[in-house]
């Protein structure tokens, strides 16, 4: 694919004009590094590289720069956003705003989001029990009560989109 993909779509607005957004990326990852960055994530970010697809993953951060503004550049410069969601993927707060940052786009620009349930069942994500469970009563009692229940919503809708169930490396 070439490096900066064309998207057209209609203004929001009443009116027949329409815009060109460009794709700096095909595709962003969203993981939890612990769980996931050097076996699944690193061989699917492998495989996407290798059929042409500029794909982003946090190792392109160079050092110094900030994550948030970079990270989030770099969502809303992708078409398609794949999120995998593991065992420990809730307990990170930076985690919950890239995905909240994802939905939004998703919503803004259609950016394609494909989740992928990495070892975990999509109903633990979707009703915030178990591991995911834990983490946000972990949340709660530190963080703005808003600011959770933002991200049980995220939670709730990226566990409602079509994806993949990865259960002991088979899909």
């Amino acid at each position: 694919m070439a490096s900066s993909m064309t998207f057209q779509r209609s203004a929001p607005s009443s009116s027949s004009s329409s815009f060109i957004r460009r794709w700096t990326n095909d595709v962003f990852l969203s993981f939890r590094g612990q769980d996931t960055r050097d076996n699944f994530t690193a061989h699917l970010c492998n495989a996407l590289r290798q059929k042409g697809l500029l794909t982003y993953m946090d190792d392109k951060l160079r050092g110094g720069e900030e994550i948030s503004p970079a990270l989030f550049k770099a969502i809303n410069d992708s078409k398609i956003a794949i999120v995998v969601l593991s065992e420990n993927y809730a307990s990170s707060a930076w985690c919950l705003n890239e995905l909240k940052e994802i939905l939004e786009c998703k919503e803004k620009y259609q950016q394609i989001v494909l989740p992928v349930f990495y070892k975990i069942d999509p109903s633990d994500v979707r009703h915030q029990k178990e591991s995911f469970g834990k983490a946000l009563a972990k949340h709660e009692s530190r963080s703005k009560e808003n600011t959770v229940e933002s991200w049980k919503t995220a939670l709730q809708k990226v566990a409602n989109l079509s994806g993949y169930h990865l259960d002991e490396g088979y899909f």
